[in-house]
């Protein structure tokens, strides 16, 4: 890179390069602002731009040619009193509160993670703590936030000395520093200098002291179910500056908690089964923060639970760590370390922000992301180190405990308090007041519609779909592969030359990697339906069963201790609509090895009579898709065999069978097994520097040498085969469900939609989609910017053929509904015309989307294969789409919106699915009614499927979210329809 220094006002702090991956970190101060930028310089199709800016608040309140208008937002916003009255709060003019952020704050305000977190943050932070404080806002003082309070804000933190711009990826550094040199000029006069006052957020803040004591405390949170509660436990940890330390606490909570070997979840999950898991986080500050969290736990259980916790941890304290394993968790951690450091265009985005908020300003902490030196000193730690370490931070240390207990009276009276506000709301406001409201509202609106000048837009260029650099992979073929056509490239030649084809399907992607990434892609095709909801258990336990290795029974903690040590990383993919893909990383080295444990898993595992209970099933938006898949899929398809709603069902009633007959679920897990794992079924993905490969294709032998076979491979699985009447069909089916966890109401629209990737309609869809979802776009204003939702969008399932539109977050998901149909019907009828500039736009962000799917060498690779052998496309498919998306008008558009988009939104044309609060019940049904869907409410039990499995006297309670009232549903056996006749009607039989 030429000397710059002379010819800009950003001086260069810094520049290193780091030895575990492929990147420069530069570092740039501003003489004449103080602000600063970051580059790390990393090969791949994309660029990645972050603004950092520390920013601490005491109450609860709540592509480089764009570059400078970027800046500009950032520190000279517009900020008006209608965009803050509709964005933050506001009241409509039905006497409801709405707004973007409160309706996202609506969405989680009462959910039990948030209110066990903020009573710990509480109890962890005294008064004037920036931690302290729920920086998204509480729902009271968003009520009473002003636009005055946000400038207040925004003058005291949004400075350029506060401000850090952080970009990943090819940068043109001279390029860089012109454009930053140029944004600052005019500005100058208006900018604090360098040498001003200027209080360094949480550096310079006060800092928290420690704790005291321990403390208990028990935090109730609104469930109808209260079978089931959760344990926070929060510990104050070393100085997030201190790179030893910090990698240090990391091995120690993979020792702890990190597989179903570790310490913890091995005692108190796999063995004593008191949770159904324990998870941790660390949160880097100067004074970071440790959590566990551990889910699961009978009610009546929790304060046991919670001190057999501590006891486990004195246990393991008193006496020597076991250090073989210590060392095989340092040297994994090492290793996945640099793992992400190559895969992963976000690796360095954390750790960077990171240090400028909390790093010291000379550069030293920036400056220990060069090397991972650190783990070498920890490889040298004996075993009192390692004790004292955990004696300090963890075992003997002062915590916070939170016991979060459900409560169904909390739930009543939570709906209740929320439908008496409202009410008194609009008592006090009155007609006259609700009608002031709502020419208010209007008036916002109209102020936030003001057009963005187009001279002003027009001064950004888009770039063609050509622009775009996609990474080139080098692909391979073996065995039933090859009948996919001839390749002729050198890596083919060298697959060629190392031996005989095998009875296998095996395809390989070369690329420069210092890992080897190998995905076994499984066919269901053949697993009888009333057995597909047991793949939840058997892949659940796909790496953690006993296996028999030369006749003899190797136990699963020793299984998972061995695995851990060869490998980066091992894991169960369900991304492959219908298909089971399992996932390992290995070194180069391991490459056998890895094969071995395939074989082993696949063909060689024990199944016993241990299996953990089921976790809880309450979240709101993954309610949502639960009962859209119950609806839209039949009972042959694995994604529904795996549905929220089916397991909360099928494993408690396995749970049963484990103890009153296991011989039936290990028989039926057998036969499960034999069902998917034989040849026929299996596809190989081997990713990585295949040059390098000691015999890429004959280490496969060892697979197939016992399980050979002359069958025909079994076909790609489709979603598309295995949808229900009604995934088929769309249309006439509209549910609600109320659920008294959430605040806020959420909903999914299902309708047909192109259903091939080659299909004529696909270019014009991917145009339209992008267009109204973008940011500032058609949607964004009529919805997020009115304050109906916190957010819209749609989805497009191509392997099923569906296209949906989602409503996130909203204080009357109808409302949302009915502006967001209306702005598609004005596009089509053409009182709203289509914005030149917006649909550059989309084409835009197309590219950008194509771009995210292959942004490192592995996930071009992985999309490769799926191209290829999962989807039938041309490897160059990236490519070819976008050419045909570039030559998309204004008419093509305009056409699918009606034919494919405008269905999407109409009672026959479409299945809804919503999910609510049960205060908005009523107004949402009439609301959903009034626009010709023939609603019908229902409790998240009436979708549970439990393929052929009916109730048995004797039967648990499912884990799911059971009505608000007994009174106010039927029975499971039974429909419950909306005037209350208790009727089956044929919609319902439908499912």
């Amino acid at each position: 890179m030429p000397d710059i220094r002379k010819k800009t006002f950003f001086r260069t702090l810094q520049k290193f390069e780091t030895d575990y991956s492929p990147c420069t970190i530069t570092q740039y101060e501003s003489e004449r602002t103080g602000m600063r930028a970051i580059v790390v310089d990393r090969k791949g199709p994309k660029v990645r731009g972050f603004f950092a800016l520390a920013t601490e608040i005491h109450d609860d309140s709540g592509a480089l040619a764009q570059l400078p208008v970027y800046l500009e937002h950032v520190l000279f916003p517009t900020l008006t009193d209608s965009g803050c009255y509709t964005e933050v709060h506001h009241i409509d003019g039905t006497g409801h509160d709405a707004g973007v952020v409160y309706s996202e704050m609506q969405g989680v305000q009462n959910n039990p993670e948030e209110l066990m977190d903020l009573k710990a943050r509480r109890l962890l932070y005294p008064e004037g703590i920036g931690f302290r404080y729920e920086t998204g806002g509480m729902l009271e003082q968003l009520r009473v936030l002003t636009a005055d309070r946000i400038r207040e804000f925004h003058r005291e933190m949004y400075h350029p000395k506060n401000l850090c711009l952080v970009i990943i990826g090819e940068v043109d550094h001279r390029n860089l520093l012109e454009v930053l040199d140029k944004f600052e000029t005019p500005f100058l006069d208006d900018l604090p200098k360098p040498s001003d006052t200027w209080k360094r957020p949480w550096i310079e803040s006060t800092q928290p002291p420690p704790l005291k004591e321990s403390v208990i405390e028990t935090v109730e949170f609104p469930e109808d179910d209260e079978s089931m509660g959760e344990i926070s436990i929060s510990f104050f940890g070393p100085d997030g500056n201190d790179s030893l330390l910090t990698s240090a606490l990391g091995v120690l909570m993979v020792y702890l908690c990190g597989s179903s070997i570790s310490i913890l979840e091995n005692t108190l999950v796999e063995r004593e089964q008191l949770a159904s898991g324990i998870y941790y986080d660390i949160d880097w500050r100067l004074k970071s923060v440790i959590s566990f969290t551990i889910s699961g736990v009978a009610t009546g259980q929790l304060a046991e639970v919670e001190k057999r916790f501590f006891e486990v941890l004195s246990e393991t304290a008193s006496k020597p760590l076991d250090m073989a394993y210590v060392l095989d968790c340092i040297r994994r951690q090492k290793r996945q370390t640099k793992s992400m450091a190559e895969a992963s265009g976000y690796f360095f985005s954390d750790p960077v922000i990171s240090d400028h908020l909390f790093g010291k300003r000379d550069g030293s902490t920036l400056r220990d992301l060069e090397s991972l030196r650190e783990y070498d000193v920890l490889e040298k730690w004996g075993n009192q180190q390692w004790t004292n370490f955990l004696r300090e931070w963890i075992s003997d240390a002062a915590h916070v405990t939170i016991l979060g207990r459900p409560s169904k009276k909390l739930s009543k009276k939570l709906k209740m308090e929320e439908k008496a506000r409202v009410e008194r709301q609009k008592k006090r406001l009155g007609e006259k007041g609700l009608k002031e409201l709502e020419m208010r509202l209007r008036n916002a609106k109209a102020s936030n519609d003001i057009e963005v000048p187009r001279s002003l837009l027009e001064q950004f260029k888009i770039p063609g779909t050509d622009s775009i650099h996609f990474i080139k992979t080098i692909t391979a073929r073996s065995g039933f592969a090859k009948k996919m056509g001839p390749l002729d490239n050198r890596v083919q030649k060298i697959i060629d030359q190392d031996g005989p084809d095998l009875p296998l399907f095996i395809h390989f992607e070369s690329v420069p990697s210092n890992f080897v990434h190998i995905n076994i892609v499984l066919c269901t095709e053949k697993i009888p339906v009333e057995k597909r909801p047991l793949l939840s258990i058997y892949l659940t336990n796909f790496f953690n069963t006993p296996i028999i290795r030369e006749g003899k029974r190797i136990e699963f903690e020793e299984v998972v201790v061995e695995l851990e040590k060869d490998t980066v990383s091992y894991s169960i993919d369900p991304s492959l609509p219908e298909l089971v893909r399992v996932k390992l990383e290995v070194e180069p080295d391991k490459y056998e090895a890895a094969v071995r444990w395939i074989k082993e898993a696949l063909w060689e595992s024990v199944f016993d009579e241990t299996s953990g209970p089921p976790r809880r099933f309450t979240d709101d938006d993954k309610m949502l898709w639960a009962v859209d898949s119950i609806i839209n899929y039949a009972p042959e398809s694995t994604n529904r065999a795996r549905n929220t709603l089916v397991k909360a069902v099928y494993l408690k009633r396995i749970n049963r069978l484990l103890k009153d007959e296991p011989e039936t679920v290990i028989e039926q897990l057998n036969e499960l097994r034999k069902c998917l794992c034989t040849p026929e079924n299996i596809r190989v993905l081997v990713i990585g520097d295949i040059e390098k490969l000691p015999s890429p294709v004959s280490t496969w032998k060892s697979l197939v040498d016992d399980h050979k076979t002359d069958k025909t491979l079994s076909p790609i699985d489709r979603p598309s085969s295995r949808l229900s009447d009604a995934g088929r069909k769309p249309g006439n089916l509209a549910y609600v469900i109320q659920m008294p966890t959430i605040d806020s109401s959420f909903s999914i629209q299902t309708a047909r939609g192109p259903d091939t990737y080659d299909h004529p309609e696909l270019p014009a869809l991917l145009v339209a989609t992008a267009y109204l979802d973008a940011v500032e776009g058609p949607l964004w204003c009529a919805v997020r910017g009115t304050g109906l939702a916190y957010g819209t969008g749609f989805s497009r399932d191509t392997d099923a053929g569906h296209l949906q539109f989602r409503i996130y977050r909203s204080p009357d998901a109808h409302k949302a509904f009915v502006a967001s149909k209306k702005v598609i019907e004005d596009h089509i009828s053409g009182d709203t015309l289509f914005d030149s500039l917006g649909l550059e736009g989309a084409v835009s962000s197309i590219v950008v989307a194509f771009a995210d799917e292959q942004v490192s060498m592995y996930s071009a690779a992985q999309m490769s294969f799926i191209n290829q052998v999962v989807r039938d496309l041309s490897p160059n498919y990236s490519s070819e789409i976008l050419k045909r998306v570039r030559d998309i008008g204004v008419d093509d558009v305009k056409e699918v919106l009606k034919k494919v988009v405008l269905p999407v939104f109409e009672p026959k044309t479409a299945n809804l699915v919503v999910t609510c609060a049960p205060v908005m019940l009523e107004e949402i049904c009439d609301g959903f009614e009034d626009a010709g869907f023939d609603v019908q409410v229902k409790p998240l039990k009436f979708f549970h499927d439990d393929y052929g499995l009916k109730p048995k006297d004797g039967d648990e309670e499912t884990d799911v979210e059971d009505e608000p009232e007994e009174s106010e549903f039927a029975s499971d056996e039974e429909a419950y329809s909306r005037d209350g006749d208790g009727s089956e009607d044929d919609k319902s039989k439908e499912l």
